[in-house]
């Protein structure tokens, strides 16, 4: 009898998060221009750490004596970083590409509406 009620309370409490696992904090969902800015600087951000591996990367391919052992370890993470911030930042131009064009869009239906409303007020009936 409880294994149910359970089963909803997970379903639920997953449902929750996944839906708020897309949403970015402090900025409403509508304010495409605002999550395009957001994005390019995640994009930023990723390109400033991805070129940091990068530096590492290449001191240690050009000097592996100085790391013994551990650099293996060392060049394994740093490879798995650069990989994970490449996606990083192909992931975040992308979104602040497809945000772009939403804000372009609703600001050309913004236009086109308020054009339409002109046009509309200015006949008149006799």
């Amino acid at each position: 009898m409880k294994t149910p009620t359970l089963l909803v309370a997970l379903f639920l409490a997953l449902s929750l998060t996944v839906t708020s696992a897309f949403a970015v904090d402090g900025i409403d969902d509508n304010d495409h221009a605002a999550l395009a800015k957001y994005y390019e600087l995640l994009a930023k951000e990723a390109e400033v750490k991805l070129q940091e591996n990068k530096a590492v990367l290449e001191e240690y391919e050009n000097h592996s004596y100085y790391y013994g052992r551990q650099g293996q370890d060392l060049k394994s993470h740093t490879t798995a970083n650069i990989r994970e911030y490449e996606k990083q930042l192909a992931e975040s131009l992308s979104n602040a590409d497809l945000h772009h064009r939403i804000a372009l869009e609703q600001q050309n239906n913004s236009v086109i509406s308020k054009a339409k409303l002109n046009f509309d007020d200015s006949t008149e009936i006799r």
